[in-house]
């Protein structure tokens, strides 16, 4: 992992690259093999590497560049879940590693994708390569599959 400021000027140069809307990050969650919870290697997403060095399942991330707001959205480990990976850092404690002070629970991912949208900004992400990404996006902006293809953001493929 780089140096928090490494990670906070990667997204400054987004933004600025970007100059408006909203950038949508879906972080990759474990892919069954055969059942939930026989699951294959995770691996996080590159893009999310890249600008928010978590490489935890089950986040997504939002860069407001219109009102300057970097966000995490995740839930924290359960108790059930600490019984087998013992205790972990938090969201919020990995968060601010690479210098996001704001961590959301991930139901509150919705209702913000969906309060931008209604300000009229421009929703960005990136071509979805997993099944999954494709049913988040439709969750997220009622898009069916091509149109969800067909609305990928140019500006943010080349920003990035």
């Amino acid at each position: 992992m780089f140096s928090k400021e490494t990670y906070i000027a990667r997204r400054q140069a987004l933004k600025e690259r970007m100059g408006s809307g909203l950038l949508l990050f879906l972080g990759n969650n474990f892919t069954g093999m055969n059942c939930v919870d026989n699951a294959y290697h995770f691996r996080q997403d590159s893009t999310f590497l890249y600008y928010f060095a978590s490489d935890y399942e089950g986040l997504a991330a939002i860069i407001d560049v219109d009102n300057d707001k970097d966000i995490i959205f995740g839930d924290e480990l359960t108790i059930d879940a600490i019984v087998w990976t013992g205790v972990q850092p938090t969201i919020k404690e990995k968060s601010e590693r690479v210098g996001i002070q704001e961590t959301r629970p991930m139901a509150d991912l919705a209702t913000y994708v969906k309060n931008a949208q209604a300000k009229g900004q421009k929703v960005h992400y990136l071509p979805p390569y997993r099944g999954d990404h494709y049913l988040w996006l439709h969750e997220l902006l009622g898009m069916n599959t091509a149109e969800i293809d067909a609305n990928v953001s140019l500006q943010f493929i080349k920003a990035k």
